[in-house]
């Protein structure tokens, strides 16, 4: 038994062809979040405490779907979430509708520890934000250029967005940016899941996706974390992050392999996940194209990847 970090950027059709200049900013980003994980892991700090420091990271980068980076609703507004859950205690916190909170991560652990519930949303959630004072910005911080223009794409293509879908125009590469996620175990097997996004693209003002519902996009429990990223709506069907654990406690299954058939059992092209059991193992299966994702263990084991390579699980 050891400490494992793993941590994702989100899943989808990431091109082959993905630019220099948009592929190596987020392998940097997840190079940097892996490190700060891995430090902090290293220094005895709680594997609630890592996930959370790690997706505060991704959530500031704006090359990603959450935080600065989230995209837009077909209202040209941002709606992020957020969920964080502990694995031996099951405690947890999620925040759905955020337009304001720089750290929804953040936000989502406050309702965990702050409150005698587990789900806030809208203006409950950024009321509750304000009174815990956590940092604010205004709305307008977070609609960048770059996903004005994606909103457009998608409204002119007449669909929602899953992360990375590639525009119709030809050449035109990677559009979107993803899902972000971390999972993480300590020496002693604690285990703790954190996810954070923006959503899809063009989604109707009010949509909740997996990201903050327990048991779809962020599980923990004292046999595993999982932090699942995709098409949200077949990963809420599918109860992804759930399936992972029931089939290590149920049936007997290693992560890797509980991991490979959740993923395998849900569409072709709509999830990816990254996931730790409490002895140490992890798993980074998906069915997409593409998942931006990173991994360390305590026993030397470290990887940065994007697209399938051997060993993969689907």
């Amino acid at each position: 038994m050891g400490w494992a970090i793993a941590l994702h950027g989100g899943a989808g059709d990431i091109p082959l062809s993905l630019p220099l200049e948009r592929r190596l900013p987020r392998e940097e980003t997840l190079r940097r979040c892996l490190n700060l994980g891995v430090d902090a892991l290293k220094d005895n700090q709680p594997p609630l405490r890592v996930v959370e420091l790690v997706v505060r990271e991704f959530e500031n980068c704006p090359h990603f779907n959450a935080g600065r980076g989230s995209v837009l609703t077909t209202d040209a507004t941002v709606e992020m979430e957020a969920c964080i859950m502990e694995g031996n205690t099951k405690r947890c916190g999620a925040v759905s509708g955020l337009s304001t909170v720089v750290n929804a991560i953040s936000l989502a652990r406050l309702v965990m520890e702050k409150t005698p519930h587990i789900y806030l949303a809208f203006d409950g959630a950024e009321a509750f934000a304000r009174e815990q004072g956590v940092e604010t910005r205004d709305a307008s911080h977070f609609i960048t250029p770059e996903n004005i223009e994606r909103l457009a794409q998608a409204k002119a293509a007449n669909r929602v967005q899953i992360d990375y879908t590639s525009p119709e125009k030809p050449g035109a590469g990677d559009s979107q940016t993803g899902t972000v996620g971390c999972v993480a175990v300590d020496g002693c097997g604690n285990l703790a899941a954190a996810t954070s996004t923006g959503g899809l693209v063009n989604k109707m003002a009010g949509r909740i996706g997996d990201t903050p519902i327990i048991g779809a996009g962020t599980y923990a429990n004292s046999v595993c974390a999982v932090s699942a990223t995709g098409k949200g709506e077949t990963i809420i069907r599918a109860t992804v992050g759930r399936d992972v654990a029931a089939l290590m406690e149920y049936k007997g299954l290693s992560l890797k392999d509980a991991a490979n058939y959740v993923v395998e059992s849900t569409p072709s092209g709509t999830v990816g996940l990254v996931a730790v059991s409490a002895d140490g193992e992890v798993a980074m299966p998906f069915n997409t194209a593409g998942m931006f994702r990173a991994c360390a263990t305590e026993d030397g084991e470290s990887e940065i990847a994007i697209w399938h390579s051997l060993g993969d699980g689907a």
